[in-house]
C-alpha cells in the first residue's frame, strides 16, 4: 500500500472516531440508540 493510500485510511479512521465522539456528546442520541437497540429484544 502506498504511503497516500495509508494516509487516507488512517484520516478516514480518525474521522470516523471524530464523528462517533461528537455524537456521544448528544444526550438524546445516547437515548434513541438506546431505545432502538432495546426495541430488537
Amino acid at each position: 500500500m502506498s504511503l497516500m493510500g495509508r494516509a487516507a485510511v488512517w484520516a478516514a479512521a480518525v474521522a470516523a472516531l471524530l464523528a462517533t465522539f461528537a455524537l456521544y456528546q448528544r444526550p438524546d442520541f445516547l437515548v434513541n440508540l438506546a431505545d432502538r437497540v432495546w426495541s430488537c429484544f
